[in-house]
């Protein structure tokens, strides 16, 4: 049985609490919220923090008003939200399972640990390869040759909210900051966030307007991290031409991303088959995949053409719900 290592817990009553910890800690402490991610990684010596700062009892990170969503609020939360836009909503309602999106905040999801095939494992295992470049080690087993580490992003709403165009709150012993939640991302599997380590994600902004959905690939139905998630939301003119586009790709970098050229491309256009066939297209050719996570990475690659199509045959109208319960069941 793998046990949590010996740790301090602090309960702060509010954000500006929270931030003055984290600073005078330094390094060695964390922040915790639902701890779903966190705790079973300190169990496998990934992270190994002195000190765990809850945000549980911090009540300003729960709320909801006008589009801002607090970063407290659970993932179940954010479901069960009727002005939560379909793409976020569609997201957090297919990370892991009910009974760990009761527990799983936004914000954590957010701030999501990179993974990879030579990462997510006991320390044991991870001793007897001598380590890798993430955690320990010298070498990344994935891309040798390489300098930094390839491990991926798996955080499920950062591409939705990038979509969205949604910006996220950092409040920290400094002040607060909003910056776009793309630009909350680092392409580095070890230092993958711009958030300072006195700084407390609090909220995201998402803007109203936009037709939006998420398309999740993974192995099984339920439970497991992405190994694709496509993003797109859309702004239409009353004769369905399209205004603006974004669409972000997570699950196929150590970042997710917004792909710029298909979102351009898609600007002022109708989404006819050959429209969608070339965005899709234009979509797929950003989606790098390296194999350190589940499935072949050159299937993986091939498949983020037929995501890209399906998400955007959904917000032309077409009835998608088939090949949702398909892919539920079954790869497709």
């Amino acid at each position: 049985m793998l046990r949590l290592p010996w740790f301090e817990h602090r309960t702060p009553g509010t954000v500006a609490e929270a931030a003055k910890i984290l600073a005078g800690e330094g390094p060695g402490a964390m922040l915790v919220a639902g701890g779903t991610d966190l705790l079973p990684n300190m169990k496998r010596k990934h992270q190994t923090p002195k000190v765990l700062v809850s945000l549980k009892g911090v009540s300003s990170l729960k709320g909801f008003s006008n589009g801002i969503f607090g970063a407290g609020l659970t993932l179940r939360e954010v479901v069960e939200n009727e002005s939560t836009p379909a793409a976020l909503r569609q997201a957090a309602a297919q990370v892991a399972t009910p009974q760990l999106r009761n527990m799983a905040t936004l914000g954590g999801n957010l701030c999501l640990d990179t993974r990879c095939t030579y990462y997510n494992q006991n320390y044991e295992w991870r001793q007897a390869i001598g380590f890798c470049l993430k955690k320990d080690g010298q070498i990344c087993w994935v891309a040798t040759a390489s300098k930094r580490c390839v491990a991926v992003s798996s955080t499920d709403t950062a591409p939705a909210l990038i979509a969205l165009n949604a910006n996220v709150v950092l409040s920290g012993a400094s002040g607060e900051r909003e910056i776009p939640v793309e630009s909350l991302y680092k392409n580095d599997g070890i230092d993958y966030l711009t958030r300072r380590p006195d700084e407390i994600l609090t909220a995201v902004k998402v803007p109203a307007g936009w037709q939006s959905t998420y398309w999740k690939l993974r192995r099984r139905g339920s439970f497991d991290f992405p190994i694709l998630g496509v993003a797109v939301a859309l702004r239409l003119d009353s004769d369905s031409s399209i205004q603006e586009a974004r669409i972000a790709l997570g699950a196929a970098a150590s970042r997710p991303f917004l792909v710029e050229k298909a979102s351009e491309y898609l600007k002022g256009r109708k989404l006819t088959d050959e429209v969608i066939a070339e965005a899709s297209a234009l979509i797929a050719n950003r989606a790098k995949p390296m194999d350190n996570t589940d499935m072949d990475l050159y299937w993986r690659k091939e498949v983020a053409d037929d995501f890209a199509g399906y998400a955007l045959r959904e917000l032309r109208g077409d009835d998608m719900r088939m090949t949702r319960l398909r892919i539920a069941r079954h790869l497709v």
